[in-house]
């Protein structure tokens, strides 16, 4: 996920902004070190950060990494669907956390899905995560903001543009959510407002022992009874 490349003695240089100075060789030490190294463009823009992935070119919507990640969802539905071995009638969503955000965002930017599978979703109802959970990733931008309190309107506005909310109202295929009351890394409330927004078909298993790890296989099974449903 950094710029960069590996050298010959296995390092990586990191190239977030600037190329790194390696140390002069001695004459002692065996190794040789790379003439040149390629410059990469670093991931989610060149402004200011915090340390994780929130936060890459949180000023601007067309700089941020999730819109790099969420693209990444469209295109490997057109994949998948591309792929001779598969019905392209027949495409599910799924993913838990980070992976439920992605399925959520999929869901509203790729028509003619079959169903979503949407667990513990990351990314839904990002102004209100930020306030009330100091856990990363949320807690990244939360980090970032207590830095930098002259750009919190600018980082909330370019998070509104991909919290799962606006791609939920979006969404037609069925789905199948899940949530746990304990989870303090993706907020209940947060889960129940990706699902109440939902446009689709739906429905919802609240896990009310259990934290981000959601039902588990639990879940799974009743994911299989829900695609078994819709499939036959």
């Amino acid at each position: 996920m950094y710029a960069g490349e590996r050298c010959r003695w296995g390092k990586r240089l990191l190239i977030p902004t600037a190329l790194p100075t390696p140390p002069a060789p001695s004459h002692h030490s065996p190794r040789r070190y790379p003439r040149r190294v390629r410059r990469h463009a670093p991931v989610g823009g060149t402004g200011p950060e915090a340390a994780g992935k929130m936060t890459k070119g949180i000023l601007s919507p067309d700089d941020y990494y999730y819109r790099r990640l969420y693209t990444d969802a469209v295109r490997a539905v057109a994949a998948a669907r591309s792929h001779p071995l598969v019905d392209a009638g027949r495409i599910v969503v799924s993913g838990g956390s980070q992976g439920g955000g992605m399925a959520l965002a999929a869901a509203g930017l790729v028509p003619d899905l079959t169903a979503a599978l949407v667990d513990v979703p990351f990314m839904t109802h990002i102004r209100r995560a930020v306030e009330i959970t100091d856990a990363d990733p949320y807690g990244e931008v939360a980090r970032f903001c207590a830095g930098r309190r002259d750009l919190v309107d600018q980082v909330l506005a370019t998070l509104d543009h991909f919290d799962g909310l606006n791609f939920a109202v979006r969404a037609g295929a069925p789905a199948l959510f899940s949530t746990a009351l304990r989870d303090a890394i993706t907020p209940t409330s947060c889960g129940f407002a990706a699902y109440n927004h939902y446009a689709g078909d739906k429905d919802l298993k609240v896990w009310a022992f259990n934290g981000h790890e959601g039902g588990g296989v639990h879940q799974q099974a009743e994911q299989i009874a829900f695609l078994r449903g819709l499939l036959g």
